[in-house]
């Protein structure tokens, strides 16, 4: 039997450029007390205490052991399996899928997935030079096809978007509206780290980072925290709880297939997962993309963004740019992408973005959005991604849809 599982409560902190905020005493603002915020808001959300969390699951790519049990300590210490979760940029969501399956399974009837980041200014680096890197085999492969650029990360989106120029003659103007889009859509959202609009030509016309990928279409690193607590049916039954519950319907986790090293830049950056995540996901939930009015996506960089239209299934392969053109993303299109900002604008502190993600899509189903509420809302899909690699779709409903 697998039972159903259900989002209770959400909570996160405002995404802030590393090392910016500081807590009211003076002192730096550090994980644990970003965990406390964003967990503390999750469990008043659900209505519930810690003390009736069974597991707990804690995402975070930079840290030290057992750093999650430290910052769930900031809730409570109960005893409780708590398991640190490290899976590049799709960290959050894996701890999401994490406290998800142990629910589905009959493991727990509540859950708590945490993630949080605390992250040095500047590109991502690694941190350890004495060993393997896990990301060396997908480096060497794009080095057959591609110039090579460091640091990695946008070289390797900004190839996959070459790639589709080159391929379906997309324009670097098409790329530079997503970036537009999801500015534009941050100016409503209070836990953004940036709320600044900008023109076409601004979003052009600053820093290039590696052609067509311009500063403003790309994510920034930040610090911040986001949760979630889940639950069973019977757990939702039992508190009265159906009336905000949102549903996980379908939920899906790959990793790199064969296919990662076909030749193409786009396989090297995950198109190959996150087609079958969401072909999975799809199945799972009864519907198709055209059922969901507002999505989630990780647009670490908008050539990414680009990518996952065809790859999530909005438009058929060579389609993308002409989707962007239409303004079928964005408020009074067929869907909303990113209505929070995406990382590009909200931030992308890398174990917290999956469940931001989460919490925005919760917002969104229950007409709690505010400024940002899509209307009509009643399906929602999430995407997030780490290279090296994981790719996580999950699909979500209200419990009395």
């Amino acid at each position: 039997m697998v039972n159903r599982v259900f989002v209770v409560g959400v909570g996160m902190t405002k995404f802030e450029k590393p090392g910016r905020r500081t807590n009211e005493d003076g002192s730096a603002w550090d994980y644990p007390d970003m965990a406390r915020e964003a967990g503390t808001k999750a469990l008043t959300d659900a209505g519930i205490s810690y003390d009736q969390v069974e597991q707990g699951y804690v995402g975070y790519v930079y840290g030290e052991s057992t750093a999650g049990q430290r910052a769930l300590y900031e809730l409570g210490m109960t005893g409780i399996p708590v398991v640190n979760v490290n899976n590049n940029c799709s960290t959050g969501s894996t701890a999401l899928y994490l406290a998800a399956q142990a629910i589905r399974g009959g493991l727990a009837d509540c859950t708590i997935a945490l993630g949080f980041e605390k992250m040095q200014p500047g590109s991502l680096g690694s941190t350890y030079d004495d060993r393997a890197q896990p990301m060396e085999r997908h480096i060497l492969a794009l080095a057959e096809i591609s110039e090579v650029l460091f640091p990695p990360a946008p070289w390797m989106f900004g190839a996959a978007g070459r790639e589709h120029m080159q391929r379906y003659g997309t324009t670097a103007e098409q790329f530079a509206k997503i970036g537009l889009k999801n500015h534009k859509h941050s100016v409503n959202n209070p836990y953004a780290q940036f709320q600044d609009e900008y023109t076409l030509d601004e979003i052009l016309d600053s820093r290039m980072i590696y052609d067509p990928l311009t500063k403003l279409q790309c994510s920034p690193t930040s610090d911040g925290s986001g949760a979630a607590i889940l639950a069973s049916a019977a757990f939702v039954d039992r508190h009265g709880l159906a009336e905000r519950a949102v549903e996980i319907v379908g939920q899906a986790m790959t990793t790199d297939f064969a296919s990662t090293f076909d030749g193409t830049c786009r396989s090297i950056i995950g198109y190959d997962m996150n087609v079958h995540a969401a072909q999975r996901v799809y199945d799972q939930a009864g519907l198709g993309a055209d059922d969901f009015q507002v999505i989630e996506l990780h647009d670490c960089f908008s050539a990414n963004e680009l990518l996952l239209y065809e790859a999530l299934g909005l438009c058929a392969e060579g389609e993308a740019g002409k989707l962007v053109d239409s303004g079928d993303t964005t408020y009074g299109g067929r869907w909303v992408v990113n209505p929070s900002g995406g990382l590009i604008s909200k931030g992308h502190p890398l174990g917290a973005t999956g469940l931001a993600q989460c919490a925005e899509l919760t917002w969104q189903l229950r007409g709690d959005a505010d400024k940002r509420q899509v209307a009509g809302v009643t399906a929602a899909l999430q995407h997030n991604i780490g290279l090296g690699g994981a790719a996580v779709v999950t699909a979500y409903q209200r419990a009395d849809r």
